[in-house]
Parts: structure tokens; sequence; C-alpha cells
């Protein structure tokens, strides 16, 4: 049995070296990823739709230190994502971390959802989550090593009646992507695990939030009694990406507050 060391230990969260790219990088929670990773010592690439919408994220992980890239894509279009890590790999010939924040939700009442509404969502939070794994997973498989964190929702575990029709299922089937691709490239010493947060303070919730009725249906549901703020995933991710998870996969960590139970 190999010794544990301080020197080891000291480690756990060590993330010097590595590179890690962030989809939905333009995004509140994308961007607090990216520094969070960046302060542990990754250097970062960041996707979204265009390249003006990434700059605060590059310039933040830049002030820490770390080198930035921005790259434009979409993850639910296959070619986007293939462009994606051919300019990480010529950039920096690898990738160690794969972080998929890119998503969307949209609510209505399940009777008036529009089909293409519906089918959006699923392009973005499924497909999208698929491809880039798919893609990433290539070159983890090559490198023999990988680190896949997917970003979930509660609303995969349990409805609500908030209009989540499609968002929930799309969360679920995040879900059981996670597990799939955990036990299929275990065998390649990658790692997948999905966080799972409840609702958090973004501009794309601010309206929820702000309502007091509606924010008062969330919170209800949230034994600590408040809603998430980005810092609050910024752990989690740092512990899936580190050495300190190593054992760790095929896992959903949820971050709701105790929400989920019960």
């Amino acid at each position: 049995m190999e010794q544990v060391t301080l020197d080891k230990i000291k480690k756990l969260f060590c993330l010097e070296g590595k590179v890690a790219v962030i989809t939905g990088g333009a995004g509140a929670l994308g961007e607090s990823i990216a520094a969070g990773l960046a302060v542990y010592g990754a250097d970062i690439v960041v996707t979204g739709r265009t390249i003006a919408t990434l700059e605060a994220a590059v310039k933040g992980v830049e002030k820490l230190g770390r080198k930035a890239l921005a790259v434009a894509c979409d993850v639910s279009k296959e070619a986007d994502v293939i462009n994606l890590v051919q300019q990480t790999v010529d950039t920096f010939g690898k990738i160690d971390i794969l972080v998929t924040v890119a998503g969307i939700a949209k609510r209505y009442p399940a009777e008036e959802f529009p089909a293409e509404d519906f089918q959006q969502v699923m392009d973005i939070n499924v497909k999208g989550t698929f491809l880039t794994c798919k893609h990433v997973g290539r070159v983890m498989k090559e490198q023999g090593f990988g680190k896949i964190i997917t970003i979930s929702s509660v609303r995969g575990f349990a409805g609500h009646p908030g209009g989540y029709a499609a968002y929930g299922p799309s969360k679920a089937a995040v879900d059981g992507l996670t597990k799939q691709l955990a036990t299929e490239w275990a065998k390649y010493n990658i790692t997948v695990n999905a966080i799972a947060p409840t609702i958090f303070w973004t501009p794309l919730t601010q309206q929820v939030l702000e309502d007091e009725k509606l924010k008062q249906v969330f919170l209800s549901r949230i034994p600590l009694g408040r809603a998430a703020v980005t810092e609050d995933m910024v752990g989690a991710t740092v512990y899936l990406a580190a050495p300190a998870s190593d054992f760790v996969t095929g896992q959903i960590l949820y971050v709701d507050g105790g929400c989920t139970a019960g």
C-alpha cells in the first residue's frame, strides 16, 4: 500500500500545471468557476457563443497570473466543439479538466410548453454536454487522465411546480450521462462527476428571486433558508477537479442547502 505523505496531503487541491476547459464561461457561474480553478493554479479556456462576452472571464484569470484562452463555441454544434478542442490542444497541448457549465432554462406550464423551446433546452443542456464530453474525452483517453465535471441541478432529482418540464428532464439526462461516462471511462483514468445546485443568484434568476412570492416558493424547499450564490459552487468544482477526488466518480454532488435531504 502506498504511504500517504504530508507532501501529498498538501497537494490535494493543487491544480498547478493543469488546463481546464469551461463551457458557458461568459455567465456568472462560469466566470466564478474559471477564477476559482485559476486561483489553485490551472490555466483556463472559456467558451461562449461570442468572444466579446468572454472578456471579463479572461481578464479575471489573467489577473490571477494564469493563462487564459477564449473560444467561440455553440456546444450544440459538433463542428464548434471539435474546433474548441483543437484550439485548446494547439495552445496548451492537453486538457486535464472539463466543466460543462453551458446551459439554458425555459419555463412554461407543461401543457403550454412550445415544442421548439423544449428542443432548444435539450439541444444545449443534454446534447451540448454530451458533445463536449465526447470530444474532450477522446483527448483525455489518449492522455490516460482527465477530470470531467458536468453541471446538473436539483431539478434533475425532483420536480418543481415552476414550469420545468424541459429543464428538469434535461438535467436528469445529464445525471444519467454522468454515471454512464464514469463507468465507461474509468479504465482510462477519467473521473466524471456532476454538481447539482439549487437555484442561485445570477442575472438570469434575479427576476425570480426578486419576486417575493416566487422567491418564497423556492426558499421554502431549502432548509438553509437562502438561495445559493455562484461562489457556493466553486469549492465543489475545485474538489472534483483536484487530486482530492481521485477515487470519486459517477457521483452527483448536491450543492443545495439541504433541498434534496427532505
